[in-house]
């Protein structure tokens, strides 16, 4: 069976089959830190971490080319650890499976940690190459990407020296990206105290899946199904009509991942059974009627569960449903300038409330500063009118464009004598590094750039096979083409 150790470029895809190999969900980069290193140092390179715990190897100009601008080759090392619910996956101790399906790459049941493994792969066969032309190197290679951008935040002047920042965390080949959108997570909370379930009730566990999920930035205009939104559709009609009472809610478990997955605990009375059963199914229709054009089978089904002892109050249960229900989550708004493009959107990411305490979290985006606070404010007014605590955190800026980037020109010219077309050159509807990375080392020209992947930070990311040698050749070129020092 062909691996993708066979694949073209072999040079980048034996190093992206060592990352599979290698356990790096955010927060655990102890192994991968460690493998960097170790690469660096077996190259001959200098390779260090920075007190935050990037990774940066420098690697020096080749001969006659000492005099153009250091370039940034900058990615990171973790990925989202996302599985379906019926594979058995230890995220900091199994290796991702890979497996090739026609043009693309892909995981068994996991995501596939090409976000941002192909960047990484792709820097360490530039490192390891002593045949490429460039100016001075620095791979920067930073930590928890994922779960707050920390090694961008944690970058200190002075860590880096180069002039250009070529971000390779961008999923569309063909594309130059010269801006995103900033960020913003809200969190609500609330603790109540529970009450003794209704005497003779039954219980239920109400359980939604088959849902596509995805990237919460890039594909949230796709319109897909979110698990939160839809179990607060059918909470609230078992309320309304079957009497239920809710004991429990569990509901994603990433911040940038659409939820895909969801479930609650509900009691009924016991002749309402039948009643409940039939309202399942005609959700379950209504949902598949609704998302057909752009989700799999959507699956909304109930178990008969042991009845709990204790449940949610019912002005509580009725102030969260009610605020989860009404929460405000999707596209907002287009860039007016460039009304093909997300300007703001927020996503409804994890619900959990049980035994006592509740907590809702959601991220929101902009590329506009002022429509971000405008959202996080509508979305604390929501939480705040259920009685819930708000707090916000870990924003961030967007990246504003340059479009009289010197080396936009250099790589817009690179790829149509390469390609023969003009690259696409945008702004993207996600939180890339490079604002960050910008913010707290001005001056930096920076473009970002990659394969073609799709849903990432779901099980269904896979990575197109013939776009990875093209941004690799493009990426070369690239880096023997940079603009000469002033």
């Amino acid at each position: 069976m062909k691996t993708i150790q066979s694949l073209e470029p072999q040079n980048v895809w034996k190093h992206f089959y060592s990352l599979t190999q290698i356990p790096r969900p955010s927060g655990f980069m102890g192994p991968i830190t460690k493998f960097l290193m170790e690469f660096g140092k077996d190259l001959g390179l200098e390779s260090f971490t920075d007190e935050i715990g990037n990774v940066i190897i420098r690697k020096p100009a080749t001969p006659g080319m000492e005099n153009r601008k250091g370039v940034i080759l900058q990615a990171h090392m973790d990925m989202v650890p996302q599985k379906n619910n019926d594979t058995v996956h230890d995220f900091e101790k199994d290796p991702i499976q890979t497996y090739i399906d026609g043009e693309w790459v892909k995981a068994k049941g996991t995501t596939l940690g090409a976000d941002n493994g192909i960047g990484v792969a792709a820097i360490m066969a530039i490192l390891e190459d002593k045949n490429l032309k460039h100016g001075p190197i620095e791979a920067l290679i930073t930590l928890d990407e994922e779960t707050g951008m920390v090694g961008a935040f944690g970058l200190k002047a002075g860590t880096v020296n180069g002039e250009i920042l070529l971000n390779l965390d961008s999923e569309d080949e063909g594309d130059l990206y010269i801006g995103c959108a900033g960020g913003i997570d809200i969190t609500a909370t609330l603790q109540y105290k529970e009450v003794e379930a209704e005497e003779g009730d039954i219980a239920f566990k109400v359980s939604v899946k088959g849902l596509r999920g995805g990237h919460s930035g890039l594909e949230i205009n796709e319109g897909r199904a979110n698990a939160n939104k839809l179990l607060a559709r059918f909470v609230y009609d078992a309320i309304v009509d079957e009497e239920a009472r809710l004991v429990s809610w569990s509901g994603g478990n990433m911040r940038n991942a659409i939820p895909r997955e969801g479930e609650v605990v509900i009691t009924i009375p016991e002749e309402n059974e039948a009643a409940l059963l039939e309202l399942v199914s005609e959700m379950e229709k209504t949902f598949n009627e609704e998302y057909g054009a752009i989700e799999t089978p959507i699956s909304l089904t109930a178990e008969r569960v042991d009845t709990p002892a204790m449940a949610v109050p019912e002005e509580v249960q009725d102030a969260l449903v009610c605020a989860v229900y009404g929460c405000q989550n999707g596209v907002t708004r287009m860039i007016p300038t460039i009304p093909d493009t997300v300007e703001t959107s927020s996503n409804l990411a994890i619900v959990e409330i049980k035994g006592g305490e509740a907590s809702i979290k959601i991220l929101a985006r902009s590329s506009s500063d002022s429509m971000k606070e405008c959202l996080a404010k509508s979305l604390e007014s929501t939480f705040l009118l259920a009685g819930m605590k708000v707090e916000f955190s870990g924003s961030y800026s967007g990246w504003q464009p340059n479009v009289n980037s010197p080396i936009l020109a250099a790589m817009k010219q690179s790829y149509k004598e390469q390609f023969g077309v003009e690259p696409h050159v945008k702004v993207i509807h996600a939180g890339l590094e490079c604002g960050i990375i910008g913010a707290n080392i001005p001056g930096l020209d920076m473009i970002s750039f990659g394969p073609t992947l799709r849903s990432p930070h779901s099980p269904d990311e896979r990575a197109l096979i013939p776009t990875v040698a093209k941004f690799y050749d493009f990426l070369t070129a690239t880096l023997a083409n940079t603009p000469e020092k002033k």
